[in-house]
């Protein structure tokens, strides 16, 4: 009797295309066939259900359909029929589907919202898609909002707000910092899920001005930035100074210091809240909490634990995170926030709901005329979805009547149906939060039967093994399946065989008369159809011989045998595995045909030993263990170089390539690790060797590369451990036959030495690159870009070759190519040269001078033609040079300088001219020839500029109530003097000084006469020249008015000069009259005024102080500017009634102008001053170390001042000596004394200083 057993077939084309039906047919997924079977409609690829497109891209809606015959589409949008036609913005790809929506013609993407769905009909039936819901992405601006600075005490909670626009999709939010990095989060500062940036407590550190939200909308690549929020932390210290300084001496003030707190809830709020999540979706659930220390949040799931696997902790546990949830997850979740004060917790009940979900969805259903079948569509959710079915896209309710079909709730019954009954169902499960829509169609076929299995098909199997020969097959009805042994063979029944359902035929245990043809018949009422296949029986494959239990001692040989006998038919593959594993990449493992070696065993090399042999059909393996043992105790070992290789011999001769082969040497007890073979040219280089290759110790055999036309020898070296051997004796020498060269010259160049010649240069070919005799070259150029034929050339093996003749500087194409008496090497490639250079022939033009200042100008030039630059163009070169001092007329030496541009630089700057001068320049091209023609003198002055110093100041006649001074001009007035100015201020027997006053002097004066100064008075004196650009640098110098004419033999006088400290000089009563008569001056006090202007500046910053005589409460400012530009003044407003302020940014080395001034009093300032940055500048200073009196004074108590005070003011008034240090520390220069500020005490005498004031 024959058995049955439904199994699925053995190859993938016998695979079931249908799973769950009642008397359906079985469709293989066979191409040929599913080409030429009608089918209903199937949609395979579509949109998906909510669809957020680009707007700055075009639309494309996708739907994909197969069927026989192909379908047509259609599509609907907001349940109307969508007419893409009328639109000529939309189109549908050809064969497809498909909708492209152009939008890139100015169409907005919000014309096209809506929902859409696609219809693929043909004669069978129609499907639908989903409805997808078209919204264009949305990447709003963030609204406007005044944020007001966020004012905290330390040990707060706060929060940061950050409302993003609304967005489709929504944004990702994250924070970061005005130089876009991330801001630091942790367990006390950490972002909420709502993108609120939360602290539990601030922190001093927590204070910037740069807290930044940003959204970044990944579907249109966009990133939106709120504006920055500032938080400013109060630490109690400082906040305590602030009330302290607001409060008078009675009251009682004070912040109370950082007290912890007990956790509170920043997020949520309450002590219960709900959430709503969707089944498959992640659960986030949030808690924030406030509180000094920093609470740390546990949850727990009341009632239960946890999900194992599927809960994760995020943001330092504040966020709890499960993945996939399911209607189990459902529950009270609560967080505790607990710090060391205490704890506060929050319940959150959370019910997990579900969209539709399949439990079985309708699958194809292919039944032949009169069979039954249904369609089962099961689905569940929360709440339970409603179940509902549509016919070719039409709800069943209204679709033509089939009296085959019947609707029984979830399930449809079909019932003997016919050809006619084909369609395709949709099954919609939906219920609030969601749908799920199937398509599955109803295909009735009446089809004759088909064999699928190949014609003459081949089985071979291994004897008493089972067999299985495949009939897949197709019809319908279905057909029946019989077997037949042989042509005309008989009906195969019996226990020895078993029928499968899907046509296999199964032989359990095939025998060697098993082997033959058999034949396959299919047969129904509409047809017949037969198969024939083929099953050979070989022998099985076994070991005859296997390896067995070895012992061996270490460093010894041991060898497992593996022989094998096979069906001939099979060819076999052995493999050695060493513990079920490959055996180690290691030479000392030889693998022969029947065995496996190891040589030199070691302990490593303990275990089992297992031969496979496979074939095609079977399998098999054996197996053997290793024992690895001690070897007796041997001698010492001497390790050596090894011995000589020996024996060389040359075989297997060819043009290019040779077998060398040798004996080693003796290993002296260090194995040979490799081999180097070495080469001899004795026809080029006789007596040297080169290094031909190498290879591992355990080959004696290598094929050589050879080269053309080199008369070769070899020889060998072995190495081990211990070094290398001598070399072996040479081999035979073997002469290869010629050939024409492999290569061409290397670094072909083409350069002209001359205007007229092209000298083209190339590196040889070496030795036996030339592949032969009679190494030559041919040596081809052309002009480029114009039609000329190549000109070529053959010369010897040299290195050069000179054309004569060319053009100047002309762009040549050249090339150099090898040959020998066998013929040339491969067309070489082409090179770019130039013929030789020539000096420029033109002059640059239109050459302009711009002055920028008294120092630096700029000179502009048309760029010469390139052709008439004749070569390389290399730069241009300016010449200039001063020609006279515009305030002096004298002429000098002329001095030229030259500047050079690189490239084709057509202006420059000049730079360290000298103001108020008269210069010419000129401009000449470069090239590598030389220099071209120069260009018209240009010439053109600069303007004045301040002067320097007066050359020197000298005091003089000094009276009761007079002092004569008189001065030389500046060495470099730079312009034309406009006048001095002199400043003068008197110095009281308390060191202590009076009021500046300022006088101007004509520039032709070189002398004058002070009177009405005090008798018996020092005063100190400020001497500069003006131009008019400004003031120069100053000159001072103090002296001193007589007592009266009996003791002017006693005065101090000065010595003569600035900056030259004081020597002690008695001088003569008599007046010193002068030859030029003087001018007087009489001194009067001047009100209101601003005066004794002092700059100390160092490199990038300048102390500016000043003294004020007037009404109270004026409003200072200080302008400044670089000296002698032209440009306005900058002005800087002084905070309250300071007589000090601080310019700040300024550039090293630059000399720059300042005056001050009040608001409200029009033309109320002082005068200009002059300082500049730059590096420090000690002032007459001496060794403070040497002086005794000051060390003690440093030494001393108070007590001792007071002390010295007093015989200090006994000395001064007695005119007796005393150290010059204390004078100068006493007299210095205003502008140089210390000054402090709010920010910073500016000590040690290291800037340069200056001081200047004007009456008002």
């Amino acid at each position: 009797m024959m058995k049955k057993k439904s199994i699925p077939a053995s190859k993938p084309f016998l695979i079931l295309f249908l799973c769950q039906i009642i008397s359906a047919l079985d469709v293989p997924l066979d191409s040929k066939l599913l080409e030429e079977l009608s089918q209903p409609p199937t949609i395979t690829h579509q949109s998906p259900k909510d669809y957020i497109v680009d707007p700055r891209e075009n639309i494309v809606i996708q739907c994909e359909a197969k069927g026989k015959p192909p379908p047509s589409f259609s599509w609907t949008r907001n349940g109307t029929h969508f007419d893409i036609d009328k639109d000529e913005q939309v189109t549908m790809k050809p064969n497809s589907g498909t909708l492209v929506i152009n939008i890139m013609n100015g169409r907005k993407a919000e014309a096209y919202e809506g929902v859409y769905q696609c219809t693929a009909r043909n004669e069978r039936g129609a499907a639908i898609s989903n409805n997808i819901v078209i919204r264009p992405s949305r990447s709003p601006l963030w609204t406007k909002e005044k944020l007001e600075p966020n004012q905290v005490r330390e040990g707060d909670s706060l929060v940061l707000h950050c409302r993003p626009p609304v967005g489709l999709p929504p944004p990702i939010i994250f924070w970061m910092d005005n130089a876009f990095q991330r801001l630091p989060q942790s367990e006390r500062v950490s972002q909420g899920l709502n993108g609120d940036l939360y602290f539990s407590n601030v922190q001093p550190e927590d204070t910037r001005e740069d807290y930044i939200c940003y959204a970044r909308f990944n579907h249109t690549q966009t990133i939106q930035q709120k504006q920055p929020i500032s938080v400013k932390v109060f630490s109690m210290d400082s906040l305590n100074d602030t009330i302290a300084a607001n409060l008078s001496d009675t009251d009682i003030y004070g912040a109370k210091p950082v007290t912890e707190r007990q956790p509170v809830l920043l997020t949520p709020t309450g002590s219960t809240s709900t959430k709503v999540e969707l089944r498959g979706n992640v659960l986030l659930l949030e808690c924030i909490a406030a509180g000094l220390p920093t609470p740390v949040i546990r949850w727990i799931k009341e009632g239960g634990e946890l999900p194992a696997n599927r809960t994760f902790f995020e943001n330092f546990k504040k966020t709890l995170k499960i993945i996939d949830v399911s209607e189990a997850d459902s529950g009270n979740y609560r967080c505790i926030a607990r710090n060391t004060l205490g704890s506060v917790d929050h319940v959150i009940s959370v019910t997990v709901k579900a969209a539709p979900y399949w439990i079985t969805a309708p699958r194809n259903l292919v039944l032949s005329p009169g069979e039954d079948g249904t369609l089962i569509c099961r689905a569940n959710g929360n709440p339970k979805p409603s179940i509902s079915w549509l016919a070719n896209g039409v709800p069943i309710a209204i679709a033509p009547e089939d009296p085959s079909r019947k609707v029984d709730g979830d399930t449809i019954i079909f019932s003997h149906v016919q050809e006619r009954s084909s369609a395709v169902y949709q099954c919609n499960a939906s219920n609030e939060y969601g749908y799920l829509l199937a398509n599955a169609f109803v295909n009735v076929l009446a089809e004759p039967p088909r064999i699928l299995t190949p014609a003459n098909k081949l089985y071979q199997v291994i004897a008493d093994s089972p067999a299985l020969l495949d009939c897949a097959y197709f019809g319908s009805p279905k057909p029946e399946i019989e077997w037949f042994k042989g042509v005309k063979g008989s009906i195969l029944r019996g226990n020895e065989y078993v029928f499968h359902d899907n046509g296999t035929l199964e032989i359990p245990v095939a025998q060697k008369d098993s082997t033959g043809t058999y034949t396959c018949v299919a047969r129904n009422e509409l047809g017949k159809i037969q198969n024939e296949v083929h099953l050979e029986i070989k022998d099985p494959t076994m070991i005859i011989k296997q390896p067995e239990y070895k012992v061996v001692q270490r460093y010894g040989q041991v060898s497992f045998e593996c022989i094998i006998k096979h069906d001939s038919t099979l060819l076999p593959t052995v493999i050695w595995l060493k513990d079920n594993d490959e055996l180690p990449d290691d030479e000392r493992f030889l693998v022969g045909k029947d065995n496996l070696t190891i040589m030199n065993v070691t302990d490593k090399d303990d275990g089992t030993y297992t031969c496979i042999v496979n074939t095609t059909l079977d399998s098999v393996s054996a197996s053997a263990v290793l024992t690895v043992v001690a070897a007796p105790p041997t001698p010492a070992i001497i390790y050596a170089r090894p011995n000589p290789p020996f024996d060389l011999e040359l075989t297997g001769q060819l043009e290019r390539s040779i077998q060398l082969s040798w004996i080693p040497g003796e290993e002296n007890n260090s194995p040979i690790t490799h081999f180097i073979i070495e080469y001899e040219d004795g026809l080029h280089e006789p007596g040297v060797w080169h290094y031909q290759t190498e290879v591992p110790g355990t080959q004696t055999t290598v094929q050589l590369k050879l080269s053309p036309y080199v008369n070769y020898s070899f020889r060998v070296i072995a190495v081990n451990k211990i070094g290398r051997s001598q070399p072996s004796e040479p081999s035979e020498q073997y002469l290869t036959k010629s050939a024409s060269p492999d290569e061409n010259p290397a670094n072909v160049q083409g350069i002209g030495s001359e205007p007229d010649n092209l000298v083209i240069t190339w590196e040889s070919l070496k030795g036996f690159q030339s592949n032969g005799p009679g190494l030559q070259y041919k040596v081809s150029w052309r002009q480029k870009d114009v039609d000329d034929e190549w000109t070529s050339v053959i010369v010897a093996n040299v290195s050069k070759y000179i054309v004569s003749g060319t053009p100047t500087f002309v762009p040549y194409e050249i090339k150099v190519q090898a040959l020998n008496d066998l013929g040339y090497a491969p067309e070489p490639s082409e090179v770019i040269g130039h013929s030789g250079e020539d000096l420029p022939m033109v002059a640059p033009g239109n050459v302009q001078v711009h002055v920028i200042n008294s120092t630096l100008a700029k000179v502009h030039w048309d760029p010469v033609p390139l052709k008439s630059v004749r070569g390389h163009l290399q730069g241009y070169k300016v010449y200039y040079w001063k020609v006279q001092s515009l305030s002096r007329r004298s002429r000098r030496h002329v001095e030229k300088k030259i500047l050079t541009f690189r490239g084709n630089k057509t202006f420059g700057m000049l730079p360290g001219l000298e103001p108020y001068s008269s210069y010419k320049l000129n401009v000449r091209v470069v090239n590598g020839k030389g220099e071209g023609p120069a260009s018209p003198d240009k010439v053109f002055k600069t303007p004045e500029g301040v002067p320097s110093s007066p050359s020197f100041l000298k005091i003089t006649n000094p009276t009761l109530d007079s002092l004569t001074l008189e001065w030389g001009s500046p060495t470099h007035p730079n312009g034309v003097l406009t006048s001095y100015i002199l400043k003068f201020q008197p110095i009281n027997n308390t060191h202590e000084l009076g009021p500046l006053v300022e006088i101007r002097i004509p520039a032709n004066e070189s002398s004058l006469i002070l009177k009405n100064l005090n008798y018996s008075t020092r005063y100190k004196f400020y001497f500069n020249a003006q131009t008019s650009v400004g003031s120069g640098s100053q000159i001072t110098e103090e002296a001193v008015t007589i007592m009266d004419e009996g003791k002017m033999a006693g005065i101090l006088h000065p010595a003569v000069g600035a900056g030259k400290g004081y020597s002690e000089i008695l001088f003569a009563t008599s007046p010193v009259m002068h030859t030029v008569r003087p001018t007087f001056y009489k001194v009067q006090p001047l009100y209101p005024r601003i005066r004794n202007v002092t700059t100390a500046a160092a490199e990038t910053y300048a102390n500016i102080s000043w003294e004020y005589e007037g009404p109270e409460h004026a409003n200072f400012y200080v302008e400044y500017g670089v000296a002698g530009s032209k440009e306005d003044w900058k002005k800087e407003i002084v905070n309250g009634s300071r007589s000090f302020f601080v310019l700040k940014g300024l550039t090293p080395g630059t000399a720059y102008k300042v005056r001050v001034g009040a608001e409200g009093l029009s033309g109320f300032r002082s005068s200009e001053d002059v300082f500049e940055t730059g590096p420090a500048m000690a002032s007459r200073q001496v060794d403070i170390a040497t002086q005794g009196w000051f060390i003690g004074l440093m030494c001393a108590v108070a007590l001792l001042i007071l002390i010295l005070l007093i015989v200090c003011f006994i000395r001064r008034n007695k005119g007796g000596k005393y150290p010059v240090k204390e004078k100068e520390d006493a007299h210095a220069d205003p502008e140089i004394q210390p000054m402090k500020e709010d920010d910073g005490t500016f000590g040690e005498y290291r800037l340069f200083s200056f001081v200047s004031s004007a009456p008002f």
